[in-house]
């Protein structure tokens, strides 16, 4: 097998992308396929588009290059840094933006090219993260309206991923509030409201998505099956399109306590032990250079994860019904922050199938 590999499932994949899409559409919403975990990768990229999204966004301008060829939009996620505005509008259709200062630098640049820039203003609902405070937003778009080759395409918010605050009636009413006050002191037609990313999406399984958000980023839930308000499975969907395959290269029976005196391990903790006897122990090709170790989890259920350093991954066999081998390889599910670091490391391979 060599390196660690991430097997990629895209018909389950796609079958995924249709359930959340067909949902959305139906409450008038469109998806924007986030594809930052994956590094934009064009395999699953192309498989977005196939089943339906139309636009696709990172917050890696080098991610969003890689696309260049594919038919979709592309929309920058990350707010830019004022120094990167000639990237942004030759590599971006869209960006997100929260800076009068960074936005004027998009106008220039645009007009440099002799194009028109499209953006998304930011608006900081209680999450903490990137956005304009509610309170400056009528001055922030009087400013804008001023540039010639900047278009407002439209509001948006960023919730959970930072201060962990929920999508609700409250902060996304407030969003479509906004949208109201503007359009009307402005004479201006807003074409997207964009309310959030995976973690608004439980508002639209349970129909009470505010009327107006017409917008949502999606990655996580299109890739691993979960909604992230609450981290729960969605109905009718994969949750193993991505799974983490690592080598068996020591098997044996080993004491579960170390001997001598214990000091700090690679990374500077000083580790604590549980003395369960001798265990069947083995140790797999993938550490902490390779994944977050926290975020995965064994297939085979009777498999415990006992630590790991950076490239050994130390397991307890022992409760196990299975007859590994040396050379075996075993299984891992990943969390999105597991998945993201797996699909970014150059030591591990990725395998697509379609099954």
């Amino acid at each position: 097998m060599g390196n660690p590999f991430v097997k990629v499932n895209l018909k389950k994949l796609g079958h995924n992308i249709k359930v959340v899409n067909e949902l959305c559409n139906k409450m008038g919403i469109e998806i924007f396929g986030v594809t930052k975990v994956f590094c934009a990768r064009k395999e699953i990229c192309s498989v977005m588009i196939e089943n339906g999204i139309n636009t696709l966004a990172d917050s890696r301008i080098k991610n969003l290059e890689k696309i260049r060829d594919l038919n979709c939009k592309r929309v920058l996620l990350r707010i830019p840094c004022l120094s990167e505005a000639k990237e942004v509008v030759l590599n971006c259709d869209i960006s997100l933006n929260s800076e009068i200062e960074t936005i004027k630098a998009l106008d220039n640049e645009a007009k440099k090219e002799n194009i028109v820039h499209n953006i998304i203003l930011m608006i900081d609902l209680g999450d903490l993260r990137e956005g304009i405070l509610p309170e400056d937003i009528l001055t922030v778009v009087e400013e804008v309206l001023k540039l010639k080759n900047i278009n407002l395409k439209g509001i948006g918010t960023n919730l959970t991923c930072y201060g962990g605050i929920i999508p609700d009636n409250e902060n996304l009413s407030k969003l479509t509030e906004i949208k109201s006050e503007l359009e009307e002191k402005f004479k201006i037609t807003l074409s997207i409201v964009s309310g959030g990313n995976s973690s608004s999406l439980y508002k639209v399984f349970d129909n009470s998505m505010i009327k107006g958000i017409n917008n949502l980023r999606l990655g996580e839930s299109l890739l691993l099956g979960k909604e992230t308000a609450f981290g729960e499975d969605i109905k009718g969907c994969f949750t193993d399109v991505f799974t983490l395959n690592a080598e068996v290269i020591e098997l044996k029976s080993k004491s579960s306590m170390p001997k001598g005196k214990i000091g700090r391990d690679a990374f500077g903790n000083i580790p604590c032990f549980e003395d369960k006897g001798i265990m069947n122990r083995a140790i797999v090709n993938l550490g902490k250079q390779d994944v977050r170790v926290e975020g995965i989890s064994p297939k085979d259920k009777d498999i415990e994860v006992l630590g790991a350093s950076s490239d050994h991954l130390i397991l307890n066999l022992s409760k196990s019904n299975k007859n590994y081998k040396l050379g075996d390889t075993i299984e891992f599910n990943m969390d999105y922050g597991a998945l993201l670091q797996s699909m970014t490391s150059e030591y591990i391979d990725i395998k697509y199938v379609v099954e």
